[in-house]
């Protein structure tokens, strides 16, 4: 789909939405002051001053205002106390297909890893979308920004049940095999799908060091190497990690509401006291077989929460 990205003033902005008064549509999105749907572009203005073209007809509609408003410069990236590869000094500007995960550290629900990949022209879309640092969202924003993300980037989503995980926890699957064989999976998808194009770098949210994640992915078929660099705080370095983690997040969120549904009790996040306690709750409730089912076995909580039940 094309896209253009404009910015107006606080005068033109008006003479926008006059323009495209009689085909304004309703767009409940973070920062959106109007949308409109010609027959081949859709047109979202936001408190910004920027005006986002999308759709065939993008390029032409653009070409209507931009000899007035301006293009959109690049952000410069947020500063970072992040460890790993060195990147070029221009990394936030670049083509770039980034993976994340998430779920690792909560006893109930999957893990969850996405790669995505941004071109070095949707970068400020997808900035304008509402992406940063997915650390700095709520949940209910991720889920409210998502939809769009998916359909102006290339990603893959990869979710290891707790059945599954369960299963290969106990043959002696460590968490950080885990992670790096799906993000393996995942960049792979995702590099199959962008294919002929060729992502100038891949990055990776660090999570091991570089002989540690290939080490686990030695016995793969296939295995991501070219191009990849390595990075804490990963997700502060480049859009295309931000939107990855954002992804990966709402995942995991909408498996733990398909959870908590045939649980018949809100599941909370982490491994805190409350996550001892509801699982307590679901042992008495369902039996330990199914409370296996929805966690992660390993974790101290299932002792924690057998304790509780024996205890009352």
């Amino acid at each position: 789909m094309s896209h253009q990205v404009i910015v107006l003033s606080e005068k033109e902005m008006p003479e926008v939405v006059r323009y495209y008064g009689t085909n304004k549509v309703i767009r409940n999105a973070p920062g959106v002051i109007f949308a409109a749907k010609t027959s081949d572009t859709s047109i979202t203005a936001y408190r910004s001053g920027k005006v986002l073209f999308q759709g065939a007809g993008a390029d032409r509609e653009a070409a209507r205002w931009s000899a007035n408003g301006s293009s959109t410069a690049v952000a410069k990236p947020k500063s970072s106390i992040a460890t790993g590869d060195t990147l070029p000094a221009n990394f936030a500007s670049l083509s770039v297909l980034g993976s994340d995960e998430t779920g690792t550290g909560d006893f109930f629900g999957p893990i969850t890893v996405a790669a995505c990949f941004v071109s070095s022209d949707q970068i400020e879309l997808v900035k304008e979308l509402g992406v940063k640092d997915s650390k700095q969202l709520t949940d209910a924003y991720m889920q409210q920004i998502a939809n769009d993300l998916k359909e102006v980037v290339t990603y893959s989503v990869k979710t290891l049940d707790n059945v599954a995980y369960n299963d290969i926890q106990s043959q002696g699957w460590s968490q950080g095999k885990i992670k790096a064989i799906l993000h393996n999976q995942a960049l792979q998808e995702v590099l199959e799908k962008i294919d002929p194009v060729v992502p100038e770098h891949i990055l990776i949210d660090q999570f091991a060091q570089r002989k540690t994640y290939f080490n686990y992915l030695k016995d793969e078929s296939s295995i991501i190497r070219d191009r990849v660099l390595f990075s804490t705080k990963a997700e502060n370095l480049h859009v295309s990690v931000a939107t990855a983690s954002i992804l990966a997040r709402v995942a995991f969120l909408e498996a733990m509401d398909q959870l908590s549904i045939e649980a018949g009790v809100t599941l909370p996040k982490g491994a805190g006291p409350r996550v001892d306690q509801v699982a307590c709750q679901i042992i008495r409730k369902k039996g330990e077989p199914f409370l296996h089912s929805i966690t992660k076995v390993h974790f101290a909580n299932t002792q924690k929460a057998l304790k509780l039940v024996y205890k009352k």
